[in-house]
């Protein structure tokens, strides 16, 4: 795990909070210069702490693109047969989230399309493409509870 100060971790609070947010601003949450701020931003991508920064569109404004909740089973967990399946997954721009999981099945995917045409196709793909896979069930979002992919950073 990266060293990270008191300041790091509020700084990476308000930046999950508003990665738009100027150094001016993030300043004043953070309670150091702007400029140290912008070094202490920079350090944490070099280190890759943040990843990438996103713009999280609202849904509703661009289509109202549908929201598929995956369980996916596969037939063998040979290391081979995860690494074609994740670089697959990670390929595909509709999974927008692949998580490798415990329990009955072996993938959790969070999955979106501008209708259950687009999904079926995707789905007929990823079977014919991944030998693997043993079968996979459905859950359509119906509606919109919370979205995110913050990570609560404790300031110790």
């Amino acid at each position: 795990m990266t060293n990270l100060d008191r300041f790091d971790r509020q700084l990476l609070n308000a930046m999950q909070a508003d990665a738009a947010a100027t150094s001016e601003t993030l300043a004043r949450t953070v309670a150091l210069s702007p400029s140290a701020i912008q070094r202490r931003l920079r350090r944490l991508r070099d280190l890759g702490v943040i990843e990438r920064e996103t713009a999280i569109l609202d849904p509703r404004k661009i289509g109202s693109p549908t929201f598929f909740i995956v369980s996916l089973q596969i037939e063998r967990e040979r290391p081979e047969h995860l690494a074609q399946l994740r670089s697959w997954l990670a390929a595909e721009e509709q999974v927008q989230q692949a998580y490798y999981v415990t329990g009955e099945a072996d993938f959790i995917l969070i999955v979106t399309a501008p209708d259950t045409e687009a999904y079926d196709a995707l789905m007929s793909r990823l079977v014919s493409e991944n030998a693997n896979v043993r079968r996979f069930t459905t859950n359509v979002a119906l509606g919109l509870a919370k979205r995110g992919l913050t990570i609560p950073v404790a300031e110790a």
